[in-house]
């Protein structure tokens, strides 16, 4: 029973969104894009990239800020104004790019 609990788990955490409307993430993304980049690919050095990230993780973070249990300028300001189903829609947005990683050669 236990491992059947471990494997749904890691099913719902390794979704890519669930509840999040794509074409609402998107249209709010365009308020994340001057620090976070069109597409989820930061160009300002001192924000995240956030496309390919788990939507859990983009909606703890958002809440987190909301809260004040996490801090920084800007998106402690922002994360205030979204509601639970903006966050929901741009956790499933970012999290629905498709990321690859090439290993660096040596």
């Amino acid at each position: 029973m236990k491992q059947l609990f471990v494997a749904a788990s890691f099913i719902l955490i390794c979704l890519p969104a669930f509840g999040g409307d794509l074409a609402a993430g998107k249209a709010l993304s365009s308020q994340c894009s001057v620090c976070h980049g069109k597409n989820g690919i930061a160009k300002d050095p001192e924000s995240p990239n956030l496309a390919g990230l788990s939507a859990l993780y983009i909606e703890k973070t958002l809440v987190d800020y909301q809260k004040g249990m996490r801090e920084d300028r800007r998106m402690s300001i922002i994360a205030k104004t979204l509601s639970m189903e903006d966050i929901k829609n741009l956790a499933a947005w970012y999290a629905a790019f498709e990321i690859t990683v090439k290993e660096p050669s040596m």
